[in-house]
């Protein structure tokens, strides 16, 4: 088995990588999707990579091949991505970005990927779905903007995905996290500070959205441990963290809570004197910090979880309080 994980994420890797190198010498050659000097293609590069490995892994290896629920992902990430290119070559208005999220959101709820909370029904499991996968999709948006950290989490979410996967045995979202963090470590390795490459809107939006797409598929506790159906949102604590954290600044310097500004967590970080291979590390650090927790609420009792949350949401508030002060 584990050389069949490993042939997952050499694959993501692989593929990700030629895709990359291609499409960067087609972006300087023509000119394209330079806007800063540097091409804004690395988001095509993890999207077609992950679209390609997870439809060849899922139709070879696969017993009864492509499920509903992943026919949904894939289908639903690629019109994600289609979008997200043509946001970068001309940027779309917030209004039609949100349609074009809405759209991907609705094609993955028809296919079964929504949440299944017992006893709420199916409209409240819908519109919750809705919030989850445009709050996530949209927070990671806000987290790429310095070299590498979006892609840094990204791998460190995609990790605890895959621990909690395969504590709970389930195959589909094991192969979904390792080919998706395969493909955004060919990207991380050019990215990283001084990036030679980013991923543009088409990559932040696509990996949100496959993340919160792969964390309401993964199954994560009997239903008598109820508090690891918040494990989610404790390894996805940092963007959903950084998100409250620029809405809450902008609106009490009375900015509108979309507009684009210097609060981000990252340049509170800088602010303070860090560099911005410092600044990545310590956003990393705050990942693992939420994704541990995340994975340790999903496996312990309901008292334990509670504790567990209550840990994290108390550092974010200190971290929150001490970060206001720089702004």
């Amino acid at each position: 088995m584990l050389t069949f994980y490993f042939f997952l994420i050499l694959s993501g890797f692989l593929l990700g990588m030629a895709f990359i190198n291609i499409l960067k010498k087609f972006s300087l050659g023509h000119n394209l999707l330079i806007p800063k000097g540097i091409p804004l293609v690395g988001g095509i590069g993890i999207g077609l990579s992950f679209i390609l490995v997870s439809l060849s892994v899922f139709f070879i290896f696969i017993y009864k091949g492509l499920s509903k629920e992943i026919v949904g992902i894939i289908l639903s990430s690629s019109i994600m991505l289609v979008f997200g290119i043509f946001d970068d070559w001309r940027e779309l208005s917030i209004w039609a970005k949100f349609l074009m999220q809405i759209i991907a959101t609705c094609l993955l709820v028809l296919f079964g990927v929504r949440t299944q909370i017992v006893y709420i029904g199916d409209t409240l499991n819908i519109i919750i779905t809705f919030i989850w996968i445009l709050g996530i999709t949209n927070a990671f948006n806000h987290l790429d903007v310095m070299d590498g950290v979006a892609s840094g989490v990204a791998i460190i979410v995609g990790i605890a995905f895959f621990a909690i996967s395969i504590l709970n045995s389930d195959i589909r979202s094991t192969i979904l996290s390792l080919i998706l963090i395969g493909a955004i470590l060919s990207f991380f390795l050019d990215n990283c500070p001084p990036a030679k490459i980013y991923m543009g809107n088409s990559g932040s939006h696509l990996l949100g959205f496959i993340l919160a797409a792969i964390a309401l598929i993964i199954s994560y506790a009997p239903l008598e441990r109820k508090v690891a159906l918040l494990s989610p949102l404790l390894i996805l604590g940092l963007p959903i963290f950084d998100t409250t954290f620029l809405v809450f600044i902008r609106l009490i310097n009375k900015s509108l809570p979309f507009k684009k500004s210097n609060y981000h967590l990252v340049f509170r970080l800088s602010a303070l004197g860090y560099s911005k291979k410092k600044t990545l590390f310590i956003m990393l650090i705050l990942s693992l910090f939420f994704c541990l927790c995340g994975i340790a609420a999903s496996q312990v009792s309901n008292h334990l979880g509670v504790g567990i949350i209550v840990f994290a949401a108390l550092v974010s508030l200190v971290i929150g309080i001490k970060m206001s002060k720089r702004v």
